[in-house]
C-alpha cells in the first residue's frame, strides 16, 4: 500500500495541472492529506462511493498519462545515473571541487 501511496504521489506532482480541480483536490487530500474517504466526502457534501469513484478514476488517468508521457519514468532513470554518476566521480575525482558542486547542481534540479 505504501509503494502505491508513494507511486500516487509521484504522480500527482508530475500530472496534477492536466487534473480538475475536483481531482486535484481528491487527490491532494487522500493521497497527500491523508484524509479518509468518508471525511472527504463530508466536506464535499457527496457520499463516500462518490468520493471512492473519483479517486479510482483519477489514478487511471494519472497511470494512462505515465504510460503516455513517462514522466515518472525518466526521473527514476534521471536519479539513477545522477547516482551512479556521483559515485564514480567520488571514486575517480574525489579532490575535484568544482566537479562535484556542478553534480550537487545537477542532482538539485530534480
Amino acid at each position: 500500500m505504501l509503494e502505491k501511496t508513494m507511486r500516487m504521489n509521484y504522480l500527482y506532482d508530475f500530472y496534477q495541472a492536466l487534473l480538475t480541480p475536483k481531482q486535484r483536490n481528491y487527490m491532494a487530500l487522500y493521497y497527500l492529506d491523508d484524509y479518509s474517504l468518508g471525511e472527504i466526502a463530508e466536506q464535499y457534501e457527496v457520499s463516500r462511493q462518490a468520493v471512492y469513484d473519483n479517486i479510482r478514476r483519477t489514478e487511471a488517468m494519472l497511470e494512462q498519462y505515465e504510460e503516455k508521457l513517462g514522466l515518472l519514468r525518466k526521473y527514476e532513470r534521471r536519479r539513477q545515473i545522477i547516482e551512479r554518476l556521483k559515485d564514480y566521480i567520488s571514486r575517480r575525482y574525489g579532490a575535484d571541487a568544482e566537479l562535484a558542486a556542478l553534480v550537487r547542481e545537477l542532482d538539485e534540479l530534480d
